[in-house]
């Protein structure tokens, strides 16, 4: 464990606080994009490794961080939810809920710090993995609702969207998928470099983090990130499988991610009064999922 990379992880959890959940994951999204971009073209890997997924604006470290302070505030009636992740906490001007963000940034990277050392590190996205269980410490700490929240009563709990809601997932996972998965083809099929190839989920996942942007500002765009990312895993996998065909195996991942990322959005951020990120839960699971076909088709 690297102490300075675990006291930077307290300036990371609090800048998350400072700037607020969401902001602090596109700013993360602009690190993994250009830093991935950088990696793929021979440079040095800093933005990803250091910056993006590190203890500056690592999402399990600076939204993690923004997620429990404004849980906190929540509880104390600073801020008027709890499961606000837009807000900038620094509009409060208190510095106990920076404090808390901080504390979280450093329990985010010593979470993801163990779990890399156990079997399941190699198999899943660990920062994925600590986001989600840092969301739940949060809860169960600051938050009354529990982790599946608490049912008020009024109409049927939906845990699984129905209709053409359901239709509807089906087809943006399908949409993103398609272009994930047959540009990672269209790269293979070129003589791409594996190192640039590499560095294509990275580039996928800062992409869909930045268009988050358009939903900080009120528009009403699409969470993707937890799509493209499993769903360019998956192509690559098919890939390596199958030749550039395989890479329809990234589109049967973004349906699914699609499908996961709604179930676990009404599973854990319904009747609530804090946030769990449902992209976390998918792309941790389906990360497993792809590590799984992997070792069973890649020779």
């Amino acid at each position: 464990m690297d102490m300075f990379a675990l006291v930077a992880a307290f300036g990371g959890g609090a800048f998350g606080a400072l700037l607020g959940a969401l902001p602090a994951f596109i700013m993360t999204g602009c690190f993994a994009l250009a830093g991935a971009l950088i990696s793929a073209a021979g440079g040095a890997d800093i933005g990803v490794a250091f910056l993006a997924f590190g203890s500056f604006m690592g999402p399990h470290i600076a939204f993690g961080g923004g997620v429990a302070a404004a849980a906190y505030a929540g509880k104390k009636g600073s801020l008027k939810a709890g499961n606000d992740i837009v807000t900038a906490l620094n509009g409060l001007g208190q510095a106990d809920v920076i404090i808390v963000g901080g504390i979280f940034g450093v329990l985010g990277y010593i979470i993801c710090a163990l779990l890399m050392k156990t079997p399941l590190g190699p198999m899943t996205d660990a920062v994925a993995m600590t986001v989600a269980a840092s969301g739940c410490i949060a809860r169960l700490t600051f938050g009354k609702t529990g982790l599946l929240g608490k049912y008020t009563g009024k109409g049927p709990r939906v845990w699984i969207t129905g209709g053409s809601g359901f239709s509807y997932n089906v087809m943006l996972g399908a949409v993103v998928g398609i272009a994930v998965s047959f540009v990672a083809a269209q790269m293979k099929s070129a003589g791409v470099s594996d190192v640039a190839l590499g560095s294509f989920p990275v580039i996928c996942f800062g992409f869909s983090a930045i268009t988050l942007i358009f939903a900080q500002t009120g528009f009403a765009v699409p969470t993707t990130h937890h799509i493209t990312l499993p769903s360019a895993l998956g192509a690559l996998t098919g890939i390596a499988a199958w030749g550039p065909a395989g890479a329809a195996l990234g589109v049967v991942i973004g349906i699914l991610a699609s499908l996961l990322g709604d179930f676990a959005g009404n599973a854990f951020n319904s009747h609530n009064d804090s946030h769990i990120d449902p992209p976390a839960i998918t792309i941790f699971t389906l990360t497993i999922v792809v590590s799984i076909i992997r070792m069973m088709i890649v020779k």
